[in-house]
């Protein structure tokens, strides 16, 4: 790391929505503990269980309503704002908190909360109240057909076509707060490096993909991005 990048690309996951108070879906205390992931998060659950996967969602959707953005959110944001080369985000997170932060060119690949779509037409819209079975879509009027604009269990990931462009075109790519063990997010960093980007991980522990990274820096993303970023910034300053 001592060069201005032309493009750097973050890749975000539950580590950073995990320090504004939000629970991650897996491990000790996840929001998959006690739940069958088929009544979820599968896409046969939306016609065999549609009122337990909107409650789940509804909660949850709640619950990210009320948080707020950390300090590595808004280390993002000023980075974004500072930085002379291009920043952008990919986020596995369902929150808006990168939004929030007034962040900016971010890709959500498993959707948003706040998003709900028609399966009849398609229409998509935002909403943080509750959804039911029986909400009527905006656009085409149809009921039993809402569900949330989320990617479910062997669905594909949003922004394929982006995100294959980003990893293209990245010169230093940061994974965040993710495990590197839920695919495809986990082999972003693969196609990166294949493209001659650096790679760093940032997170509590090391990720499972670990030997794809060039380095490797351990700590609560609240701590480490913040020292990170501001590293790139003061090495950009002093390479014009």
């Amino acid at each position: 790391m001592a060069k201005i990048y032309h493009h750097i690309v973050f890749l975000t996951g539950a580590g950073f929505s995990a320090e504004s108070g939000l629970a991650t879906f897996r491990g000790n205390g996840g929001l998959w503990n006690g739940c069958k992931i088929e009544d979820i998060a599968s896409h046969a659950a939306l016609d065999d269980n549609r009122d337990n996967l909107l409650d789940f969602y509804n909660r949850l959707r709640r619950e990210m309503a009320g948080a707020n953005p950390n300090t590595a959110h808004i280390a993002l944001t000023e980075l974004q704002k500072s930085y002379p080369g291009e920043v952008s985000i990919i986020t596995q997170n369902l929150d808006t908190l990168h939004e929030r932060a007034q962040s900016g060119d971010i890709f959500h690949i498993h959707g948003q909360i706040n998003q709900v779509r028609c399966q009849d037409c398609d229409t998509v819209w935002e909403t943080w109240e509750d959804i039911a079975a029986d909400t009527p879509c905006p656009a085409c009027g149809r009921t039993g057909v809402v569900r949330p604009n989320i990617v479910l269990f062997n669905e594909p990931v949003f922004c394929e076509r982006q995100i294959k462009q980003l990893l293209r075109n990245a010169d230093l790519f940061i994974a965040a707060g993710t495990s590197g063990e839920i695919p495809p997010a986990s082999v972003f960093v693969q196609e990166a490096k294949l493209n001659g980007a650096e790679t760093v991980a940032l997170n509590l522990t090391p990720p499972q993909n670990y030997r794809y990274f060039d380095t490797v820096i351990l700590g609560k993303i609240s701590q480490t991005l913040p020292a990170f970023t501001a590293k790139l910034r003061t090495l950009a300053s002093e390479k014009r």
